[in-house]
């Protein structure tokens, strides 16, 4: 008859050996049975999967983390060929290229002699100037709000320039009713308008004076209409031909500056004569003016922040010059090109030509050398990703300082 055990609920038989593991001759056995109640409570069959899945796992997350990488590379770089932006953005953008066309007219309006004269029936000047001007100052408002919040570089570069020349012209704008706010909107002063002396607000829009304010927007919504906003120059063409005649016109400027354009004509035997070289002072200067209006010609297209501050630095030291160009023969006409006149230029004395090209023409090689330097070394481009790993549309714009 044999023995019967009764174990109850309790599956685990290993508890039955315990006893042998105070025999001295039973260690064997014990690590035999050792192993069966690992085998049996199940921690033999979790330690071998700890240690085979270890590799597997590994592996698994290797690949998985190279495929994550790869997923994020492809969505970089989607992004950065074709950024998403908000609806608010798509909005801004939206309003912005509208809001330049609008205000292009508007610019256009309070340029024009017809807006200063009255008319057949019977509205007078004043009020077409206070019609205009409220249109201009709603026009620009809507420009300046949609910039803050667009993603058009290219546009925005030239709007914020736009608000530059607001802030500059601050006190004349007052005069004639027109605060320029804090955040730089234009603010609206009808009845101070009506007041003013609308032969103050057809000077300061004058399209004649190229340094005008009038013609200082119009020429920053011009270029901003242009632009692509999805680079930061016209194009490769237009960067080169750019870059090409701001050289040439750098080296005509330093050359009408400098004293050996200017040595006196040697004799057939050797001695220095009382007399220029006219004909080769006059060929340099042409090629100045040539470049010169070449070089404005193919920047027009451009929007390059720093190409766009030196051009316009060039204007203003031009406009400041146009009574002293004039006396040589060089004229300097609304659209800020200039023409040379041959016989008069021939005909003036060149110890004050090179007397006035030492002070503007070192000056003009100066900016030159800068627009041919952003447009061939320094081209704005989109900066791609900021630090919170955003990418940043817009790009970095840098401006040159007054020189």
């Amino acid at each position: 008859m044999g023995t019967s055990i009764n174990v109850g609920s309790n599956r685990d038989c290993s508890y039955l050996f315990q006893s042998l593991s105070s025999s001295s001759g039973g260690m064997g056995n014990l690590n035999f049975l050792s192993d069966y109640a690992s085998i049996k409570n199940g921690s033999y069959g979790r330690l071998m999967k700890a240690y085979y899945g270890r590799g597997q796992d590994s592996t698994t997350e290797a690949a998985s983390k190279k495929s994550s990488a790869t997923t994020v590379l492809d969505r970089i770089l989607e992004e950065k060929k074709n950024p998403k932006v908000s609806k608010d953005v798509q909005k801004a953008n939206a309003s912005l290229t509208t809001g330049l066309s609008s205000l292009k007219s508007s610019v256009s309006a309070l340029q024009s002699d017809k807006t200063y004269t009255d008319t057949e029936n019977g509205q007078s000047a004043a009020d077409k100037v206070v019609s205009a001007m409220k249109a201009y100052v709603t026009d620009y408002n809507n420009v300046v709000n949609a910039a803050k919040g667009s993603t058009l570089a290219n546009k925005t570069a030239y709007v914020a320039n736009m608000m530059s020349s607001s802030a500059a012209n601050a006190d004349k704008l007052s005069e004639i009713g027109v605060t320029v706010n804090s955040d730089g909107t234009l603010e609206l002063n009808q009845a101070k308008l009506k007041e003013a002396d609308i032969s103050k607000v057809q000077e300061l829009f004058s399209p004649d004076n190229i340094m005008s304010y009038g013609s200082t927007i119009a020429s920053r919504v011009q270029f901003a209409g242009i632009s692509s906003g999805t680079g930061a120059t016209g194009g490769t063409q237009t960067d080169n031909t750019t870059g090409a005649n701001a050289t040439s016109l750098k080296e005509d400027s330093k050359a009408l500056a400098s004293d050996k354009l200017y040595e006196k004509v040697k004799d057939k035997d050797g001695n220095e004569t009382n007399k220029y070289d006219i004909d080769k002072i006059f060929a340099t200067a042409k090629s100045f003016v040539n470049n010169y209006n070449k070089m404005f010609d193919a920047a027009e297209s451009s929007s390059n922040s720093g190409v766009i501050a030196n051009l316009s630095h060039i204007r203003e030291k031009t406009a400041r010059n146009t009574d002293a160009l004039k006396q040589f023969g060089i004229d300097v006409d609304g659209k800020g090109r200039m023409k040379i006149n041959e016989d008069i230029f021939k005909k003036s004395d060149m110890s004050k030509v090179q007397e006035f090209f030492k002070d503007y023409g070192s000056s003009i090689a100066t900016n030159a050398s800068l627009v041919d330097y952003y447009m061939t070394t320094q081209a704005n481009a989109a900066s791609g990703y900021t630090p919170d790993g955003t990418y940043n549309v817009q790009g970095s714009y840098r401006y040159v300082g007054t020189m």
